[in-house]
């Protein structure tokens, strides 16, 4: 059976914690911040975990 190869665009997405978190970026932070109010900028920049919803996608496009 053929090894299982690790999503490279995942892999640059999303991180996993010591205690097995997955962390991603928020969307809407690249361009067109100029109509954005500075507080929701702000709050872009910050890493967030991923929804459970999608806990499960990631984590088997991650190979974990």
């Amino acid at each position: 059976m053929n090894k299982r190869k690790t999503s490279k665009s995942a892999a640059k997405r999303f991180k996993v914690t010591g205690s097995g978190k997955l962390m991603r970026r928020r969307s809407h932070a690249r361009h067109i911040l100029t109509k954005k109010p500075r507080k929701r900028v702000r709050k872009l920049t910050t890493v967030t975990t991923v929804s459970k919803a999608d806990r499960a996608r990631v984590k088997r496009m991650l190979n974990i």
